[in-house]
């Protein structure tokens, strides 16, 4: 079991990341999708069908370039997405004021789109954009969707999410939410990232609140880091056809934090559409919309490839595209099974129950009351008290948002400090250097994620902020101290016991810090840091004897010794495993670059690729050189730092 659980945790950036899966933590909500369809009127599919007849032509007389091909997926996109979308597209096109961001906010690969072959096609557009400025107003798609919006209004809960790959298709929709009297906030890439946060800040905000907004109308970029727990009610006016992009949008609510047992999905179709065949044929079946897919990474990119291949071949036939989208869905919905069967009958497989670790727990294990909001308060209180020796408070104000206020003289020594801690490009670094160097005495400061997520101006003091980093620095303790505390605990037997704590500092291929406790009690050395959490001050005097801290140092020198040992064996596995990764990307990168100087025709790149792969040696062998030198200084290194008693007095005894 062990051998396994170790296994799934090696990955080149096993040093860096965490990676929790999605499947891993199991379903937050039931999902409850809802299919609206809405047909064309027979003027929208009259320019439906003339747009597809243009597309086809310019693909013809296009063949072989990709920008074209991309562009006029993107055309018919958004004719399935909002007929009325479609002229201010055409137009900006035409014009050249089409954003690359915007191109890229529609597009799966994020590669820059070149646009010049516009000109060779700019009759057959204005054909098309002269049919679409004269399209019957009339829109039934839009009516059902206001509908939908007014009839969520009229609940408790009446927050709305509605995502669209296309900006002109959210502008489309925003002037008749307006019409509706329904208040929205529209995102997008170029909405900055202060006034995204203050959009965010008024969709949280009660109904019954004016500053409030009911509809949020987004993009994929637009809601990037943006998380929406207390909505529950979802619409996709339109369907990317990469499913990952859908279980993106859907993240943003079914997420750990939900308020709501049930989160609904309303998916806006429109029959006759390339994206209907794809949402019938192959999304639905797939199952993205029920549950988390977000385990299948590698299947479900296969199926956004081959969505693409087809939904973008002019040679099938409606009945062929449908057809080769089912068969699509089939496939890759067994291969999907398959891999969650295998996983349910991992037991009988390995003859073992492999430890599958909860989501509750690693969110457990990843909290710490030392790392708590009002802990790293409690630090920069004690460092501004300590360091600028006045009993001045300099962190005012009993809520989440606070000031920091601080005389020109105080500033100057936290500038001092500041200028101690390793150099940061960081913009938080920059901004609190700026602070200090000006004339302004206050400064708006939260300890409270959520207070920062709400207020973007304040500086967010959490643990990678300068003025902690400053507190711990200036807090370490390089001599060992002696103190003596008091708690209480009714599950410890009341009494003084002895105990000491040590520094480990972890040396090889993953340096790292930890805590020890120690203690002649192993109930008491098993909750130490639990009972220091309510402890107070005691009198100093009650210090253990000299023979005390000799068994005390005894007991954690066999700990350590322990210790070493197996922190060297797994330093040396993961360094093996390390250079064995970096073996086979080096051999692919490699390959490749050979690949390329055999196919070079021109003497200069072929001595550019030469160079290349000089240097890719170079790093690979130094890499390893890394590798092998950190195999070999694993330690662990350790030091007193608290040593003293603690009084443990019963609950009722208080």
């Amino acid at each position: 079991m062990e051998i396994i659980h170790k296994l799934e945790g090696l990955y080149t950036f096993s040093g860096l990341i965490n990676r929790t899966r999605r499947r891993d933590i199991g379903e937050f909500t039931t999902r409850k999708p809802d299919t609206v369809t809405i047909d064309f009127t027979p003027d929208q599919e009259r320019l439906h069908d003339d747009l597809l007849n243009v597309v086809a032509r310019i693909l013809a007389r296009c063949h072989g370039q990709q920008n074209v091909k991309f562009m006029m997926t993107t055309i018919r996109r958004q004719t399935a997405s909002c007929l009325f979308g479609l002229a201010p597209l055409l137009e900006d096109m035409l014009n050249g004021k089409l954003s690359q961001l915007e191109v890229m906010e529609a597009s799966d690969s994020g590669d820059d789109i070149d646009l010049s072959f516009i000109e060779q096609v700019r009759s057959e557009i204005e054909g098309i954009l002269d049919h679409a400025r004269k399209l019957d107003p009339y829109d039934p798609k839009v009516q059902a969707f206001v509908n939908v919006l007014q009839d969520k209004n009229a609940l408790d809960n009446n927050k709305a999410l509605v995502f669209s790959t296309f900006r002109h298709t959210l502008a489309y929709l925003a002037g008749h939410v307006e019409k509706a009297g329904i208040r929205y906030g529209l995102v997008h890439g170029d909405i900055k990232d202060d006034e995204r946060a203050d959009i965010r800040k008024r969709f949280a905000l009660p109904k019954d609140d004016p500053n409030a907004l009911d509809i949020l109308l987004s993009s994929e970029v637009g809601c990037e880091g943006l998380d929406f727990q207390f909505c529950d009610f979802l619409i996709n006016y339109d369907l990317p056809w990469n499913p990952m992009k859908i279980e993106q949008r859907i993240g943003r609510i079914d997420r750990y934090g939900q308020e709501s047992e049930a989160v609904a999905i309303i998916n806006f179709v429109t029959p006759g559409t390339v994206d209907a065949d794809i949402y019938e044929r192959c999304l639905l079946r797939i199952g993205v919309f029920e549950h988390a897919v977000g385990g299948s990474e590698e299947i479900l990119g296969t199926v956004t490839k081959e969505i693409r291949d087809i939904a973008e071949s002019f040679n099938l036939t409606p009945e062929e595209r449908a057809r080769q989208l089912q068969q699509l869905a089939d496939n890759q919905i067994r291969l999907i099974n398959e891999e969650q069967e295998l996983e349910e009958k991992q037991t009988q497989l390995f003859g073992l129950n492999i430890p599958n670790q909860s989501w509750e727990d690693e969110i457990a294990e990843a909290e710490s009351f030392w790392l708590s909001p009002a802990a790293i308060q409690g630090a920069v209180t004690s460092y501004l008290a300590d360091r600028l020796g006045t009993e001045t408070e300099h962190i005012l104000g009993d809520r989440p948002l606070k000031t920091l206020r601080l005389s020109q003289d105080a500033r100057n020594r936290l500038l001092e400090d500041y200028k101690r801690l390793p150099r940061s490009i960081e913009p938080v670094a920059r901004e609190w250097e700026k602070w200090l160097k000006g004339g302004q005495p206050t400064l708006a400061v939260t300890f409270d994620q959520d207070a920062a997520a709400e207020n973007p101006k304040a500086a967010h003091l959490s643990i990678i902020h300068p003025l902690v980093r400053q507190a711990a620095r200036y807090l370490d303790i390089d001599e060992p101290r002696f103190c003596a505390v008091a708690t209480e605990s009714d599950d410890i037997a009341a009494g003084q016991y002895p105990f000491a704590i040590y520094r480990w500092s972890k040396r090889g291929i993953k340096p790292d810090q930890s805590l020890v406790a120690v203690s002649n009690d192993p109930t008491i050395e098993a909750s130490l840091f639990s009972l220091f959490q309510k402890a107070t001050d005691e009198d100093a005097a009650l210090l253990p004897e000299h023979t005390e801290f000799e068994a005390l140092d005894a007991r954690h020198h066999a700990k350590w010794s322990a210790a070493k040992a197996d922190h060297v064996d797994e330093n040396r596995l993961l360094v093996e495993h390390r250079v064995q990764s970096l073996t086979v990307s080096h051999g692919a990168r490699s390959l490749t670059i050979e690949e390329q100087i055999s196919r070079a025709t021109n003497d200069k790149i072929r001595l550019m690729r030469e160079s290349e792969l000089i240097r890719a040696n170079a790093d690979f062998d130094r890499k390893v050189a890394e590798l092998q030198q950190a195999a070999n200084a694993a330690d662990i290194i350790a030091s007193p730092v608290v040593l003293g008693f603690v009084s443990v007095n019963r609950g009722a005894d208080k």
